[in-house]
């Protein structure tokens, strides 16, 4: 009988866990089931996404890349270094008739197109880099996005462009205010507010047309042409006489003519005496500006990115 194999240990070691080791594993899953219940509290504050933390993250993305430098220097460069350079090259005698904030004027001329330039890319640069896929899944709220996005350049370039403009009229003032100058008064400050505004306007507009148009170069050429083109295309139609009517209304409603007259500069001897009033070119800034906007509001809320 000793061939017999013995049964004991093969059943002991086939036998099912004992009891403590199943008494553990039901205790794990009460465990798991009641922590489950009561739900998961995270350590880490998660407050609810309002337009502050747009905000904040606009303003991240302005000041952390080289092209708002770029631009924003070309822009205080531009308009100072012109301005004091005009400054050290007229005398008391030349204010007499034109206020304390021409010098500025000439630079801004050249010094919008770096706002207008920021402002497209404001938006496009996130669309060429992909960035935009990101942004718009971490905050779904396409709409708050482009608010902080507007909000954040516009004073951004609203407070570059006074401060350049602020240096070169007190330079003026100082070096120039004195016999033969002439009398002078706060309208010139508030037509070179207005001016500022007029500016920031284009870029706003700039910024409406990248989201609009998505693509950095047709959204700058687009915006130069309005700026640049109209005077152009007036003068040739004022040769004309069946496109003369049109023609003079382009030489009256265009960017460099609302910026002179703003500045105070339409009763020279340019023949600009005949633009219509600071109200007339606001009004028309402001409604092709508040179009684009709304514009870019519906097209960012449907189109896939």
């Amino acid at each position: 009988m000793t061939g017999l194999p013995t049964t004991g240990p093969m059943t002991s070691g086939g036998s099912t866990p004992s009891g403590p080791a199943s008494g553990g594993s039901a205790t794990s899953g009460t465990t798991t089931s009641a922590a489950e219940k009561a739900g998961y509290s995270s350590p880490l504050p998660s407050p609810r996404p309002h337009l502050g933390h747009a905000l904040a993250s606009e303003w991240t993305k302005m000041t952390s890349v080289r092209s708002t430098m770029w631009t924003l220097g070309l822009l205080v460069a531009t308009v100072v270094g012109i301005g004091l350079l005009l400054i050290l090259n007229t005398r008391n005698e030349d204010y007499d008739r034109v206020p304390f904030t021409t010098p500025a004027i000439f630079g801004l001329l050249i010094g919008q197109l770096s706002v207008m330039v920021l402002g497209v890319l404001t938006m496009t640069s996130e669309h060429g880099t992909g960035l935009i896929r990101t942004t718009f899944t971490a905050a779904p709220e396409r709409h708050r996005v482009l608010t902080a996005k507007y909000i954040v350049f516009s004073l951004t370039a609203f407070l570059v462009t006074a401060a350049s403009v602020f240096v070169v009229t007190l330079a003026s003032v100082i070096v120039h205010r004195g016999a033969g100058s002439g009398q002078h008064g706060d309208a010139e400050w508030t037509g070179a507010l207005l001016g500022i505004l007029y500016v920031t306007l284009l870029g706003v507009l700039a910024l409406a047309l990248g989201a609009l148009l998505r693509h950095a170069a047709g959204a700058i050429a687009t915006m130069i042409g309005l700026v640049t083109l109209p005077p152009v295309i007036g003068a040739v139609l004022n040769i004309w006489e069946a496109g003369k009517s049109a023609g003079e209304a382009l030489l009256q409603y265009n960017a460099p003519v609302a910026l002179l007259q703003l500045f105070g500069l339409t009763s020279n001897d340019g023949g600009l005496s005949a633009v219509p009033g600071d109200t007339a070119q606001m009004t028309l800034v402001l409604l092709v500006t508040g179009t684009a906007v709304a514009a870019s509001y519906v097209v960012v809320g449907r189109r896939d990115i």
